[in-house]
């Protein structure tokens, strides 16, 4: 179990989260843990979901999901591979709606 106390203008708030595991761990372990699962959940799954809708995917059956969970995985990494200002989802957008951006992105990506 882990409490954290979170202090909003003069509301104080008490949360508790439970993990379960079969490690041992200390408590700098688990910490280190804790934040490296949500480092993962921000950095990849809540991009996934926000750029690529993933969420609302509806390819269930057979290799289809996997296979489209791959090429969207190398879209994202070819997006952020763009030395560009924009967010991501501008940057994908843009790919899509300009082939000269497009270009750009492929060939600078194998430089």
């Amino acid at each position: 179990m882990v409490e954290s106390q979170t202090i909003r203008g003069a509301k104080t708030c008490l949360e508790r989260r439970y993990y379960l595991s079969s490690a041992t761990l200390t408590a700098q372990q688990f910490a280190h843990a804790v934040r490296a699962h949500w480092h993962v959940e921000n950095r990849l799954h809540w991009v996934m979901d926000v750029v690529f809708h993933d969420d609302l995917m509806r390819l269930r059956t057979q290799n289809g999901p996997a296979n489209m969970a791959t090429v969207r995985h190398i879209s994202l990494n070819l997006i952020r591979s763009i030395n560009d200002k924009a967010s991501l989802k501008v940057r994908r957008k843009t790919l899509g709606w300009d082939d000269d951006y497009l270009e750009t992105a492929i060939t600078a990506a194998h430089k």
